[in-house]
């Protein structure tokens, strides 16, 4: 069986999603547009996310081409995660539906949302 990330017959968007799906892999995808970070960093910028989910969720986004995984050769070993040109190119693409869902919001609560 083809995951649909994998799958060439599914619209798109499908494909798209895929990738993106899960509780933390936008969130993770809006902190490293910033710069690179270290694993401890992004578990302490995300509240809830554990370091089992965190490592599942990078070795994912590192499959899909989304991110780059660095590992300098000293001690203790330093592990340094970045977007790629392509993930750039997803973070992107992304940000129309960002503004979407925040005006969507702002209708719901009446409140701006910045």
């Amino acid at each position: 069986m083809v995951h649909r990330r994998h799958d060439p017959d599914v619209c798109g968007v499908t494909a798209a999603i895929a990738v993106i799906e899960g509780k933390w892999k936008t969130t993770l995808l809006w902190l490293l547009e910033s710069g690179p970070h270290r694993p401890a960093e992004l578990r302490r910028r995300v509240p809830g996310l554990t370091e089992k989910v965190l490592t599942q969720a990078l070795r994912e986004m590192e499959a899909d081409g989304v991110v780059h995984r660095e590992v300098h050769d000293v001690l203790p070993p330093k592990t340094v995660y970045s977007l790629t040109a392509f993930g750039r190119e997803l973070a992107e693409a992304l940000a129309p539906l960002s503004d979407w869902g925040h005006r969507r919001l702002e209708r719901l609560t009446g409140v701006p949302v910045s």
